[in-house]
């Protein structure tokens, strides 16, 4: 009898890139996938910042580069995706968040939130999927998306928006890019504690209501999202496009 055989998390040679990758959960996708074995290039704005995590990846045995790009540019988002091959997988994190009132949102902040959240992160999976496109390759584009995309929730007019906003991306770019072997995926994880998050759960009012939502009964970290970008990037994914794999420990269960 020849029994199947599971497909493996393998990532060794192949070339991956992570924005927003200098800290928190886009450090730890970056960190998972040179784990598995791919060359990761992080970016960020700070350029430092990535730099460090490069050569603290490398220390731990991993490949990776580090690159300063800010990702709300444009031109430059094309010219590093146009000088470079293309990647097998992406990583679509950087992100942001101005929680506030409905009532008091600007048009500053919907232009920071939805500029970043959304803008920044529809044109560099063009770019990144032009690349593949033109070299004839499959790959794979993964988004970090949040359950913010699957709920809506006080305060979070303008996240909600941008998180809902990528789920609907995802799936056009699963329809589109399908035919030509790249899947579209998007993670979408509960709060995570992070940097970006610890001033909204230093409130423990806050905190509060964000726990009895979880139904395992405790904040994400950033381990619990790694596994979900290694299977999404890898093999035993190959069948998955156009979903959004819920990393929320129940919020959205009911």
């Amino acid at each position: 009898m020849i029994l199947p055989r599971t497909p493996g998390f393998d990532l060794s040679g192949r070339r991956a890139v992570v924005t927003g990758a200098g800290r928190g959960l886009g450090l730890a996708c970056a960190a998972a996938l040179a784990g598995a074995g791919a060359h990761v290039t992080l970016v960020a704005r700070t350029g430092s910042e990535v730099t460090q995590a490069a050569l603290a990846l490398a220390e731990a045995g991993g490949q990776a580069e580090g690159h300063a790009l800010d990702i709300l540019d444009q031109d430059g988002v094309a010219r590093f995706f146009g000088e470079r091959p293309a990647f097998d997988i992406l990583v679509n994190n950087a992100g942001t968040n101005r929680p506030k009132p409905f009532r008091d949102v600007s048009q500053d902040d919907y232009d920071a939130v939805l500029g970043l959240n959304l803008r920044a992160a529809f044109f560099v999976a063009q770019a990144c999927a032009r690349a593949l496109l033109d070299a004839g390759r499959g790959g794979t584009l993964i988004h970090i998306g949040s359950q913010m995309g699957h709920v809506g929730a006080e305060n979070r007019s303008l996240y909600c928006a941008s998180k809902w906003a990528l789920e609907g991306l995802n799936k056009a770019l699963a329809v589109e890019l399908g035919p030509h072997g790249i899947r579209s995926n998007v993670i979408a994880p509960t709060f995570i504690e992070t940097p970006m998050t610890k001033p909204f759960l230093a409130d423990e009012g806050f905190r509060a209501s964000v726990l009895s939502k979880i139904k395992l009964g405790r904040l994400g970290t950033v381990e619990d999202v790694m596994g979900a970008v290694v299977f999404l990037a890898s093999d035993a994914a190959a069948l998955v496009t156009g979903t959004s794999l819920l990393v929320d420990g129940g919020w959205t269960a009911d």
